[in-house]
């Protein structure tokens, strides 16, 4: 083998590869039709998401939203070909798997909109972990190409050529169709980039087509850069922050579940007892049941709140509920399952003091039986003084399990829910 190349010889092989007008920094990276795909793919991916929200993608990959886009993809002339490969529907070994089965479509639509819509390196990294905790046959680091062309500064396209490269170029041993080998890859070519970012660009596209010259043996001479990288601990370290992640999301998701099926709670109650439901804004398109969270409530605030300064406030308190007569308010629920009741009170009171005119509403604070100590202890303190004033009520998970299906049936307005609740002031 030869020696490896030093810094100096990778800059002068950059520098190569940039005056190659047969390679892609000139052919592609500079192509005027590639900057302006980024628009349409962009469109055409929140196509794809509307349709599978709204179930209207389909069955098959021919004809589908996603084909127009991937078609645009592998338009993008050498370094795409064959994009849409691994979109294709394969019926014998029924992959990728998310055509025929619903729950791994939704979860396809969730990770494309979750990434249409972060704006940071971070969002995006656990958006692509969460997609492989699902495990979705078939779906795998292809979705990197579609992910190019939404954040270009953080993510690098990838095909087998790519891989080759880095292979080639670093003396690593990335598979192909991993997210966790993707994702190593991924840092390492940032890193790169990084260190020559004054010969490449904040557009990841550039470092990766080097690699695919590399990799389809464009400069045969190139053999790898330095030590060959530790790729053993290289996907060890991604397994650890991919397996601390999965953690953090499963922690996050079970307190995201309980909060969401107790607003749900709520809303299926006040419904029963004859009320127009309010859903924080920030919750309403949460999955609940077989719909959303705000399925059959207030699309907004009646029109004394909206004109209110606090209704920027009281809109993300939990749950309202609403007399349909009077439009005011009854009944207002912070659901607190593992945060601070802090922001909670805060809402509340904006509600009383910043629309005077709902004096006479009743406040509940929400939180698992376990944690009415800490309410009361949280409530008492002087800082929350003013909230004494106020009619703040307390109401266990366990009591409104047990009681809501009762109260549902047999329920009369106010009086059931107070009568499960506890008082927080004396």
């Amino acid at each position: 083998m030869t020696n490896s190349p030093s810094i100096h010889q990778q800059q002068a092989l950059i520098e190569q590869w940039k005056s190659d007008s047969g390679g892609t920094y000139r052919s592609w990276f500079f192509w005027n039709e590639r900057l302006k795909n980024f628009r349409s793919i962009r469109r055409g991916l929140q196509e794809v998401v509307r349709e599978i929200r709204e179930d209207e993608f389909g069955v098959q990959y021919r004809g589908s939203s996603l084909e127009t886009v991937v078609h645009s993809i592998a338009e993008q002339r050498q370094m795409f070909k064959g994009a849409d490969h691994a979109f294709l529907w394969k019926p014998k070994l029924r992959i990728p798997d998310i055509y025929e089965d619903r729950g791994n479509q939704l979860a396809f639509g969730r990770f494309l909109d979750t990434c249409l819509c972060c704006g940071s390196e971070a969002e995006l990294v656990d958006a692509i972990r969460t997609l492989d905790a699902r495990k979705i046959k078939g779906l795998g680091p292809a979705c990197a190409n579609l992910l190019y062309f939404l954040h270009p500064t953080f993510v690098p396209p990838n095909n087998t050529a790519i891989v080759n490269g880095f292979n080639k170029f670093f003396g690593a041993k990335v598979k192909l169709g991993r997210w966790e080998e993707y994702l190593a890859m991924r840092k390492h070519l940032v890193e790169f980039n990084r260190v020559h970012r004054s010969l490449l660009s904040n557009d990841l596209g550039a470092v990766a087509g080097l690699m695919f010259d590399i990799g389809t043996e464009r400069y045969p001479f190139i053999t790898q850069s330095g030590t060959p990288l530790d790729w053993a601990s290289d996907l060890q370290q991604s397994h650890l922050e991919s397996t601390a992640a999965a953690k953090a999301r499963q922690c996050a998701a079970e307190n995201d579940h309980s909060h969401t099926q107790v607003q749900g709670w709520l809303r299926d109650l006040g419904f029963a007892l004859g009320y127009k439901v309010w859903i924080a804004i920030n919750d309403k398109s949460r999955p609940y049941g077989d719909g959303k969270l705000a399925d059959g409530c207030l699309a907004q605030l009646p029109s004394a709140i909206r004109a209110s300064a606090a209704c920027d406030t009281v809109s993300l308190i939990d749950v309202l509920w609403i007399d349909g007569a009077t439009e005011k308010i009854d009944m207002a629920f912070e659901v607190e399952h593992s945060t601070s009741i802090y922001s909670g009170i805060v809402r509340m009171l904006d509600l009383a003091l910043g629309i005077p005119e709902h004096d006479g509403s009743t406040f509940f604070l929400v939180a698992p039986d376990a944690r009415e100590n800490d309410v009361r202890a949280q409530f008492a303190r002087p800082a929350f003084s003013r909230v004494s004033e106020l009619d703040v009520r307390y109401i266990g998970y366990g009591e409104l399990a047990k009681h809501r299906e009762a109260i549902t049936r047999f329920g009369n307005g106010s009086k059931a829910i107070l009568a499960i609740s506890k008082a927080l002031t004396t």
